[in-house]
């Protein structure tokens, strides 16, 4: 399907790996141009030369979103490039309950989490205004509707952002902006693995009998750590296919949402 994208300029923050390079790469194969944002300037450009090898222009731009001023930076190098497409991706998490959180692990998941996408939608979405037409996605997490014990405060940002996507929605009414969030479930990544595989050796050493490298595939991970309907963990590519729709015209009449990809983990309302 024609996802009619072709020549669009798209802003894709945190994409220099994991979700976010998928959703560049993924809108390069719509035809988009992209702008690639990272912290790590190999790891952007690493991911850019792919999405130039699709036949379409790339750049990167990097900062640390949660410094001053660089998120108003970022967003003007992306109204330069020509993006009508905003993909606020960048977002960090970590495990911190109720019991262990501090004051701090509560103010770095809202600095990491929210105030970019504020600071970045707030500075391009003139631009968007301007041009009749745009786009801003958010990438929300199944935490949202269900919270993990483990990660109190990045299911509370996570929220906020869900929360604050539909209010956008909202104030952009009549100007062809839309305003959307997709919510992923457990999604195979390297950081996945690399979380699972840390909390499998913190158990073994409190000895809960759970035996550090058991060597599980994803179908033991899916149960036990995810169970839902369709019985496995989530792809980027699952993730990137729900953002190029709502990215796409197609998608006109989709505003205000929020887009479970998650397998069905959260069940219905």
């Amino acid at each position: 399907m024609d996802l009619r994208l072709a020549g669009q300029g798209a802003l894709v923050t945190g994409s220099s790996a994991g979700i976010g390079a998928t959703i560049a790469e993924m809108l390069a194969d719509e035809g988009c141009e992209v702008l690639v944002h990272g912290r790590d300037a190999g790891a952007a450009a690493a991911v850019a030369e792919r999405v130039a090898a699709r036949g379409v222009r790339a750049e990167v731009v990097l900062g640390d979103l949660t410094e001053p001023g660089v998120a108003e930076q970022v967003a003007l190098t992306a109204r330069d490039f020509g993006a009508r497409i905003l993909v606020n991706n960048a977002g960090p998490f970590a495990e911190h309950d109720w019991d262990s959180s501090q004051p701090s692990d509560w103010r770095a998941a809202f600095e990491g989490n929210v105030l970019p996408t504020v600071r970045v939608s707030q500075t391009l979405l003139p631009s968007l205004r301007a041009h009749g037409w745009g786009r801003v996605i958010t990438i929300g997490s199944r935490a949202v509707r269900t919270p993990l014990p483990h990660m109190a405060t990045y299911s509370a940002a996570k929220a906020a952002v869900v929360n604050m996507t539909t209010s956008l929605a909202r104030h952009l009414a009549g100007t062809g902006v839309t305003a959307n969030c997709v919510s992923p479930g457990v999604i195979v990544t390297p950081s996945l693995y690399r979380m699972i595989e840390e909390r499998a050796t913190a158990e073994a050493d409190e000895g809960t009998g759970l035996d550090e490298g058991t060597g599980r595939d994803e179908a033991d991970i899916a149960a036990e750590y995810a169970p839902n309907p369709s019985g496995r963990l989530g792809r980027p590519q699952d993730i990137a296919a729900a953002v190029a729709y709502l990215a796409s015209p197609l998608a006109d009449y989709v505003n205000g949402i929020e887009l479970r990809v998650d397998g069905g983990i959260t069940g219905t309302p």
